[in-house]
């Protein structure tokens, strides 16, 4: 079956709400994906240029720096995010997926 002549793929191809779920699904990725690179590239950044900042003690005499929660706040991040999409992914492009095979059908 070569997928260019199948009428189902025209349907849902040309169906209103799968352009809306392609267009919000990619915006969502998109920004998404410019929060992670943000976030990780100014670790990075903070890495190899102001390795003093990271380097700070949080108080007097102690061994964990600033550097340490930051990382932590990083990974916790990148844990919501994640759950984020999992949830929008689960509520509303589920049930504008189900729409659309329904009425592909």
């Amino acid at each position: 079956m070569n997928a260019s002549v199948d009428p189902r793929v025209e349907r849902i191809a040309s169906h209103p709400v799968y352009r809306r779920l392609r267009q919000s699904r990619n915006r969502l990725g998109w920004i998404l994906t410019v929060l992670m690179l943000l976030a990780y590239y100014g670790y990075i950044g903070l890495i190899a240029f102001d390795k003093a900042f990271l380097a700070t003690p949080l108080g007097v005499g102690r061994i964990t720096t600033i550097g340490i929660p930051i990382a932590l706040g990083l990974m916790v991040f990148t844990i919501l995010i994640t759950g984020f999409y999992v949830r929008r992914a689960n509520k509303e492009f589920d049930q504008l997926t189900q729409q659309i095979v329904e009425d592909a059908q």
